[in-house]
């Protein structure tokens, strides 16, 4: 069996070293990864995504619309901009922060007020967490990755310690501490 990860979010907030730490923790446990990244503007604040995807075998990186299994949304518009991706039944974990993208920057349109109702009502198996006030407390704004890595880890197959090895291999070294307990406060979100 094949399991399915989106991550969204938009450029610059770790998104990558999200899909990394995913597929580091995968391998370790003997599954074979397959990770595609699409960058679109991200320089300019725009959508990142990722596909990963794990199994015995996997042919193809990329996931059809309602076939993921989770969704890993770092940011509340993301959420429901990929929202179409998970299949039903699927878990999606995201980040109650909103970035405002360019059209609601130039006054186009305005930000939706309503994005978590809305993907509550949609998607039974969803959790909303303020990752970067969890990051923020963890000691850096730039674990927000870890924390929503973190809570989608205690719903995984993957074994704890095995995330947690991974997340030594994939974080910056000066800043392996601070990831671990981002991690492990995402992961205890809610308990």
């Amino acid at each position: 069996m094949v399991k399915s990860i989106v991550i969204a979010g938009v450029g610059g907030q770790g998104t990558l070293l999200a899909s990394r730490l995913i597929g580091e923790a995968v391998t370790s446990e003997g599954y074979d990864v397959k990770v595609s990244e699409v960058h679109g503007m991200a320089q300019r604040g725009g959508s990142v995504i990722t596909y990963v995807r794990y199994g015995e075998k996997v042919l193809s990186p990329i996931i059809p619309l309602g076939e993921a299994d989770v969704l890993v949304a770092f940011e509340q518009l993301e959420a429901l901009r990929w929202s179409n991706y998970l299949k039903k039944g699927g878990l999606l974990i995201s980040n109650t922060q909103k970035i405002d993208p360019m059209p609601v920057i130039t006054s186009k349109v305005e930000y939706p007020n309503d994005i978590v109702r809305v993907l509550s009502e949609k998607i039974e198996n969803s959790y909303f967490l303020d990752a970067l006030e969890i990051a923020k407390k963890a000691g850096s704004v730039k674990t927000v990755n870890s924390v929503l890595i973190g809570r989608m880890a205690r719903d995984s197959e993957i074994k704890k310690t095995t995330w947690l090895q991974a997340l030594e291999k994939t974080a910056p070294p000066k800043f392996i501490d601070i990831n671990i307990k981002a991690f492990e406060a995402g992961y205890n979100y809610g308990i």
